[in-house]
């Protein structure tokens, strides 16, 4: 009797370490899928403090929060079935859809490029705030949410990319717990950048002392830290963008056997070898340096060829238009 408890416990133990270990793998699996999704994320972050800029503070919070539930409810009840379908029935079809995306990436960071040269208005949450008027918090939340969608679907496929390989039950978990953790962490870091500013101002009315001089600081450095956020998400859309593409371009290239479709994703990769290799202990580093700058360059291209066929060339046919 001792005997078959022994042995029931052993299995239990087995059965446990299994289970262990493969919460670790989904664990390890739903970080590396969050990471290749940094440059997403990164814009993501950057472009959600607009909606509540010129609100009641004390709506801000509120109003993020019904932000965060609705791109919760996006990942979570559209995007992720769809994607499970789709990899399950139609995994060809991930390397186009990745390869739409990276586009689209290619793009958003290149109109804001020429926006920023061009002086236009920077999209959908400036048009919340026109004329100085604030719009309805409904239509803030809402107009937020479908921005979130797009984003939250690059997160989604981009991780998905990278579990493709893992049963099916074991990619629902996996995407589930990034689009929980992504979710948190964007709306978390959110809400703590706009509450910075009066974190800052209630400090800087404690007279003359330090917590004075840091809230003062802290004031003056906000619209610093939001143009470096938005500097930074621009870069990394372009280059997350262009790595996708260059991926997908080599993928692409084996799936149809047209070899010259790998022909950007050979040049990068030969640069980036031959850097690693007459660089030494650095070559690592220099090698990725390397790789990211060609995924950048490719990303600038595509993109900017998507802004000039979108917004240039129908300015210069309305403008032509008019003048007769």
């Amino acid at each position: 009797m001792s005997g078959g408890l022994f042995a029931l416990l052993d299995d239990i133990a087995v059965l446990a370490k299994a289970a262990a270990a493969s919460i670790d793998d989904v664990g390890a699996a739903a970080g590396r899928a969050s990471a290749k999704a940094a440059g997403v994320i990164v814009d993501d972050t950057a472009v959600t403090p607009r909606y509540v800029q010129g609100l009641d503070p004390k709506r801000e919070l509120p109003i993020i929060k019904k932000i965060a539930i609705g791109s919760l409810r996006n990942k979570l009840l559209f995007i992720l079935p769809a994607a499970l379908l789709l990899s399950q029935f139609l995994p060809w079809a991930l390397t186009p859809l990745l390869m739409i995306g990276g586009t689209y990436l290619c793009f958003e960071g290149a109109e804001k490029i020429w926006e920023k040269i061009s002086h236009h208005p920077e999209g959908q949450a400036d048009e919340l705030h026109e004329g100085g008027q604030v719009a309805d918090e409904k239509d803030i939340v809402s107009g937020a949410v479908r921005t979130d969608f797009i984003l939250s679907a690059e997160i989604m496929v981009i991780s998905l990319n990278e579990v493709a390989n893992e049963p099916l039950l074991s990619r629902a978990v996996i995407l589930a717990i990034v689009a929980l953790a992504i979710t948190a962490l964007v709306y978390g870091v959110v809400a703590l950048i706009v509450k910075m500013d009066d974190v800052g101002l209630n400090l800087a009315a404690r007279g003359n002392g330090v917590a004075s001089r840091l809230g003062r600081g802290m004031v003056a450095a906000m619209p610093k830290v939001l143009t470096t956020l938005s500097t930074v998400g621009i870069a990394a859309m372009i280059w997350v963008g262009g790595h996708i593409l260059l991926l997908g371009l080599h993928d692409l290239s084996e799936m149809l056997g047209w070899h010259v479709l790998a022909l950007p994703y050979e040049w990068v990769h030969h640069a980036e070898e031959a850097v690693h290799g007459a660089t030494g202990a650095l070559g690592g580093l220099l090698g990725w340096i390397t790789n990211t700058i060609g995924s950048a360059i490719l990303g600038l291209i595509v993109g900017a060829i998507v802004v000039a066929v979108l917004h240039l060339l129908p300015q210069r046919a309305r403008v032509a238009a008019e003048a007769h």
